[in-house]
C-alpha cells in the first residue's frame, strides 16, 4: 500500500504526464504537495521506484514514467501506439512507444558567448533541458548568445547555442572559437594563406584574422533554441 503523499504525487505525475507530455519539476512537485523541501520529494520518488509504480528514464532531465497505478493488478501501464501504426494483425496486441515529449535532455550551460566583439567565455554551473531530437550523438553544451553579428545566420541575441564538443571542425561551419586562450566567439570557421579567419553573418562587421596558434575550436553549433517573451 502507498502513503497518502505517495499516492498523491503519483496522481500528479501521472496527470502532468497526460496533460503536456512532460514531468512536473521537482519544485512543482514539492509546491503540489505542500512539502517544505525537495529532499521530500526525493523521498517519495525513491519510494515509488522502489516499490515498481514508476522508474527514472536515464540521461533526461524531468523525465519519469508511470509503470502502473495502485489499483492496478501489477503490471506495467501500457505504452501510447505511435501515430503511424497499422499492426491490425488479429488477437496481437498493438506495441506502445515512450512518448517522444518525454525526450528532454540536460546539458551544461556555460554563461554568454559573443556573437561581436568577442567576450570572455564563462564556466557555469547551470544547466538547459533541451529536447533530444535538437542534438545528435556526442557530447553537447550550452551557451546564451550575446551580440548581433551573426543575424544573418538566424542567430539572435539571447538565442542559446547549442554546441557539440570538439576540437576539429571543417571551413564553412559555425564554431566556437576560443581565443588565445581567454576569450570566445561564435563565428564561422575558414582558413587561408596560413591563418585562420572568423566570419561574422553581419554585414556590419569585419572578419577577425588570427595565426592558427591563436585560436582553438571548442565545439561547433548543433542547433538553437529561442524563448519568446
Amino acid at each position: 500500500m502507498l502513503t497518502r503523499k505517495q499516492h498523491e504525487l503519483l496522481r500528479f505525475i501521472q496527470a502532468r504526464l497526460e496533460e503536456s507530455g512532460i514531468s512536473p519539476s521537482f519544485e512543482e512537485m514539492k509546491e503540489a504537495l505542500d512539502l517544505k523541501s525537495k529532499s521530500g520529494v526525493h523521498r517519495l520518488i525513491s519510494a515509488l521506484e522502489e516499490r515498481g509504480f514508476i522508474r527514472r528514464l536515464p540521461n533526461r532531465a524531468r523525465a519519469l514514467e508511470v509503470l502502473r497505478q495502485p489499483d492496478d493488478t501489477g503490471t506495467r501501464a501500457p505504452r501510447p501506439a505511435p501515430a503511424n501504426s497499422n499492426d491490425d494483425t488479429p488477437g496481437r496486441t498493438p506495441q506502445r512507444a515512450p512518448e517522444a515529449a518525454n525526450d528532454v535532455i540536460e546539458i551544461p550551460l556555460h554563461g554568454r558567448i559573443a556573437a561581436g566583439v568577442p567576450i570572455e567565455a564563462l564556466e557555469g554551473q547551470s544547466s538547459l533541458s533541451v529536447p533530444a531530437a535538437l542534438l545528435g550523438s556526442g557530447e553537447h553544451y550550452a551557451l546564451e548568445v550575446s551580440g548581433d553579428s551573426m543575424v544573418e545566420a538566424g542567430i539572435l541575441d539571447g538565442d542559446f547555442a547549442l554546441v557539440k564538443r570538439t576540437n576539429t571542425a571543417r571551413d564553412g561551419e559555425i564554431v566556437v572559437a576560443l581565443i588565445r586562450g581567454e576569450e570566445a566567439t561564435l563565428k564561422y570557421l575558414r582558413r587561408e594563406n596560413g591563418m585562420v579567419r572568423l566570419d561574422p553573418a553581419n554585414a556590419a562587421y569585419e572578419p577577425q584574422i588570427y595565426g592558427p596558434d591563436e585560436v582553438e575550436v571548442q565545439g561547433k553549433l548543433a542547433g538553437l533554441l529561442r524563448r519568446y517573451h
